[in-house]
């Protein structure tokens, strides 16, 4: 099936299975290896990219039917500098696994402006997991970049 995609704003001409899994296309066709497969079940968060600036799960997503602009951790990265360094600084990560899926979601939420109160910011990033942190160092990331973007 003949497509066209769009990642991190360039367009993309591709011949793609019906089953195939934007998640796949990303990885192994396109070469942007920071989105994450970990459940494969869109249960975790790992594999977070935005399409058209919404945070879904590419793993659940057919890329013959992705419609929109899909922005990859590649494709935020510059965005995402002040709050990249927030994690490093605050502990926002340890083993890295999900960090590429938090930026990538916590990128759109900033966009938005991040909701008031830990426990709405808590909801807002519940669909990504991390097994390491405690989140105590994501939630404190997110608001600093809040901040340095004030």
């Amino acid at each position: 099936m003949l497509i066209e995609i769009q990642v991190n704003g360039s367009a993309h001409p591709l011949d793609v299975d019906p089953g195939e899994r934007l998640l796949d296309t990303l990885r192994d066709r396109l070469g942007l290896t920071g989105t994450k497969e970990a459940c494969g079940r869109g249960e975790c968060g790992a594999c977070t990219v935005l399409i058209d600036g919404r945070p879904v799960v590419s793993c659940l997503v057919l890329t013959a039917r992705t419609r929109g602009a899909v922005e990859t951790v590649e494709g935020v990265a510059d965005e995402a500098l002040q709050l990249r360094a927030a994690f490093a600084d605050l502990g926002g990560f340890q083993c890295g696994f999900c960090t590429p899926g938090q930026i990538v979601r916590g990128v759109g939420l900033l966009r938005e402006g991040l909701p008031p109160g830990e426990e709405a910011l808590r909801r807002a990033m519940s669909g990504n997991i991390c097994r390491c942190t405690g989140y105590v160092g994501i939630i404190g990331a997110l608001r600093r970049a809040e901040e340095a973007r004030a």
